[in-house]
């Protein structure tokens, strides 16, 4: 009997001005979580969409259960019990948690019409199989991020996967609920047969889950099927980018600690902030810290007029001032915000790279010169498509066809292109790669130190620690604390969580 449920060999893949896989191979043995590695750009998305159908190989080989086939689309995966959940949510917002598990397979009535009570009943079972203490009828949008996540794997089993593929799973997950998310995988793949292909930059989180790992670099093989327990941190990040970590920690001394560039006094909000107090010094990083929900988002959406700001004061430079809009807060108090949701809010999906990573700057240029042409745009932001090193044919590729990562490049580009004096920056390393990800810590260091202003958003504790002045804890939509981070990771951790819980 064939212990690999799936296997691809010696597949290719090219568009146009790119070769995606270079003679790649995988092999997911029946029963395990195996990792699936590399920088962004490294053809770990082009091999999952072989996989799932979505594209097919230029050449090379696909088996599952030993016996070779061909995915023409989709569906044929469907057919084999393969599925994957991607990294954003796909789930229909206004529709009930049970139309969205049963989507696939609407239960109907004698007369032809949808049996509501049918769904219920199926739904059930699935979501008993995650855990999930959850009505089928709960409208989905009213759920939180981590039980959307559960939702969509749900959604996935009752399609019959044995062939699961999680693409960044806990990628806006506290660390409590990627625990618990991991302790179903295991008992998914345990009691339910099922075989797991995990795709994360979280290295901690590859060696708490799976059993075996497949590395690529630049679209081939720097090791397939490798048993992790060969390997540790070091040995698996030199196969990823070819030399060892570079980890980063700021050892900044603030200079001017007292001239405050932002400051919020007793602010409320329409979203149910309350007592909001908050002071941005000149060329500061300020973390603001607090689990899934705490409304730090919500927050830097408002003071960029987004939302309204109901009641309280914001002050930019020592004045009281309204913002209404985005545009205003560029525009005329220089605040940029890189979005978390680089696909919803931070990218227009259908332009090319110089369109995106221009957005920012037009204003800039058509003021100057009185039209805008590519090569006024191209001077503008070429160099900063070239040092965070986006990997792309040309600029005139289209956004939706770069990898995840080299997306949120862009993200972060356009708003270094519009050289803001104060920056928000909503976890800038989601769906990042690790010598990417040290990259984009240098360059907020290297901001704050030329002169701006910084407000950090990061799930990311060790992040937070390693980069944050200081940081503000929040809970519950209102400020818990404010711990100043002497970078000790053991005690300022401990301070923060007890912020958190008190």
């Amino acid at each position: 009997m064939n212990e690999f449920c799936l296997e691809i060999r010696s597949a290719n893949k090219s568009f146009p001005g790119v070769k995606a896989l270079d003679q790649a191979s995988f092999r997911l043995r029946k029963g395990s979580i195996h990792a699936l590695l590399g920088e962004n750009g490294a053809g770990k998305s082009t091999l999952i969409k072989i996989i799932t159908g979505v594209h097919k190989q230029d050449s090379g080989k696909l088996f599952i259960n030993g016996k070779e086939e061909t995915l023409n689309n989709p569906n044929d995966a469907t057919k084999f019990g393969i599925s994957v959940v991607h990294q954003e949510r796909n789930l229909i917002r206004r529709f009930s948690v049970g139309e969205n598990l049963m989507l696939n397979n609407l239960p109907k009535t004698p007369l032809g019409l949808i049996d509501y009570d049918e769904i219920t009943i199926k739904s059930k079972k699935w979501l008993e199989m995650m855990d999930l203490d959850i009505d089928p009828k709960t409208v989905v949008s009213e759920l939180t991020v981590a039980k959307m996540q559960l939702c969509e794997i749900a959604k996935a089993l009752s399609l019959k996967a044995k062939i699961l593929l999680l693409d960044e799973p806990t990628s806006s997950l506290s660390p409590q609920e990627s625990e618990n998310l991991f302790t179903l995988l295991k008992k998914i793949v345990r009691d339910e047969g099922v075989s797991i292909v995990f795709v994360s930059h979280k290295l901690e989180e590859v060696f708490n889950i799976c059993d075996d790992v497949t590395v690529l670099r630049d679209g081939e093989n720097a090791c397939t099927s490798e048993d992790i327990k060969n390997l540790d941190r070091q040995k698996l990040v030199r196969l990823m980018i070819g030399r060892d970590e570079q980890i980063v920690k700021s050892a900044r001394k603030i200079k001017n600690a007292k001239d405050t560039i932002l400051a919020l006094r007793n602010v409320k909000t329409e979203l149910g902030h309350r007592n909001i107090d908050l002071e941005l010094n000149r060329s500061e990083i300020i973390g603001l810290y607090g689990l899934v929900g705490a409304g730090r988002t919500e927050l830097m959406k408002c003071l960029i007029g987004q939302d309204k700001i109901t009641d309280g004061d914001v002050i930019v430079n020592g004045k009281k001032v309204t913002i209404n809009s985005p545009k205003t807060a560029l525009e005329k108090f220089k605040i940029g915000y890189i979005s978390e949701d680089r696909k919803k809010e931070g990218l227009i999906l259908i332009h090319n790279v110089l369109d995106n990573t221009s957005i920012t700057v037009w204003s800039q240029i058509r003021k100057a010169f009185g039209f805008v042409s590519d090569g006024m745009i191209a001077n503008k932001v070429d160099s900063y498509i070239r040092q965070l090193e986006v990997k792309t044919p040309s600029n005139y590729q289209l956004i939706s066809n770069l990898s995840g990562g080299n997306q949120q490049k862009i993200s972060v580009a356009k708003w270094l292109a519009a050289g803001t004096d104060i920056l928000i920056i909503d976890e800038p390393t989601v769906g990042i790669d690790i010598k990417t990800k040290a990259y984009l810590h240098e360059l907020i260091i290297k901001l704050a130190d030329n002169g701006t202003s910084i407000i950090l958003i990061s799930s990311d504790m060790p992040e937070m620690i390693s980069l944050a002045d200081k940081i503000l804890v929040m809970k519950d939509f209102q400020m818990s604390g404010i711990v100043e981070n002497d970078h000790d990771y053991d005690a300022v951790s401990s301070k923060i969580m007890e912020f958190i819980h008190t």
